[in-house]
């Protein structure tokens, strides 16, 4: 099993291993949004001509209103993944701690980066140090309110430290960031995924949000051209779509309430307050193997192995799929 637990999103190794599969598989892998922003395909992009500056700073102007940014900084980066693996360069202060469970490259993104419950986090803020955690938490779906969150970074300030809230799923519940809380002086790093709410992860675009010196340090690193022409187009156009971005929303929580009563008539309890994904406690790899071999991919947990997350399904026929799926048909 521990070829899927590594991320999701392994379709090509699905069907290589489980070849007598029905196509098209059903990837429910990952929690990224299946039904993506439409416009991509109609934006044209200069493939000769190398990014333009002026066209990155109008893209992080318009990722500051959108994340509500009113005293931090923005950077845009070539994903949320590329940013959290150079956090390790930002002189964040030890000891290193991550919030469990989470993603693992929290775990690997500082080192010696030791493992804390969100309780243990708040006991611990105050000896200092670089505390790594997600709002909402993957793969549970724990969403924790932003007053909490700002209390954390508060104990962290008194004592030297510093906080990363890695927000990538946040978008669908924009309410949970706490990024118009900060005035910008806070030791606080926020990290936002476009891919995974616009479910255009290809892409490969996200953002740091923090206080102007140390974004200004992190943009010296990350050098000239850090995206793509298209990376610059879509995501400008995207955050700007505000029609689409609200139906969304409410389309996500409405297919999340119909999975969870799929889920519920099978015997799985979903847990979790992200309307992107659920995760369920069961048999899980008897129960990802059965579901794997009529074309259906999830993702089990290697340090779990009661856990198996589900991605929301985009229409009825899929979801009526998982549903026969579940039954055994």
């Amino acid at each position: 099993m521990r070829e899927w637990t590594i991320h999701g999103g392994r379709l090509a190794e699905a069907q290589l291993h489980y070849r007598d599969a029905p196509t098209p598989w059903l990837d429910l892998s990952t929690g990224i949004n299946p039904e993506p922003w439409p416009g991509a395909d109609a934006l044209t992009f200069d493939w000769a001509r190398l990014p333009d500056d002026a066209a990155l700073r109008q893209l992080e102007a318009v990722a500051t209103a959108y994340f509500g940014a009113r005293g931090p900084q923005v950077l845009a980066l070539p994903g949320t993944e590329f940013g959290l693996r150079g956090l390790a360069t930002l002189g964040l202060p030890a000891p290193f701690r991550h919030v469990w469970p989470g993603y693992r490259t929290h775990a690997e993104a500082l080192p010696g980066s030791v493992p804390v419950s969100f309780d243990a986090a708040i006991e611990l803020a105050g000896q200092g140090g670089t505390i790594v955690l997600a709002n909402p938490s993957n793969p549970d779906g724990r969403l924790l309110a932003p007053a909490d969150v700002m209390a954390l970074a508060a104990v962290l300030a008194r004592s030297g430290g510093w906080l990363v809230v890695d927000e990538a799923f946040i978008d669908a519940q924009d309410a949970g960031s706490i990024v118009p809380l900060l005035d910008g002086t806070e030791p606080v790093l926020v990290m936002r995924s476009f891919g995974k709410f616009f479910g255009l992860a290809g892409v490969r675009l996200g953002f740091a949000v923090g206080p102007a010196a140390m974004i200004a340090r992190w943009r010296a690193t990350v050098g000239s051209w850090p995206l793509s022409a298209a990376a610059i187009a879509i995501g400008t156009a995207a955050y700007g779509d505000s029609g689409w971005i609200a139906s969304t929303r409410a389309a996500l929580f409405e297919r999340a309430a119909a999975l969870d009563r799929v889920l519920r008539r099978h015997g799985l309890e979903p847990i979790g307050a992200s309307p992107q994904f659920r995760l369920v406690a069961c048999e899980a790899s008897a129960l990802f193997d059965r579901l794997a071999r009529v074309g259906i991919l999830t993702r089990p947990f290697d340090y779990d192995p009661r856990w198996l997350r589900l991605g929301v399904p985009a229409s009825r026929g899929d979801l009526a799929r998982l549903d026969r799926a579940l039954a055994g048909g």
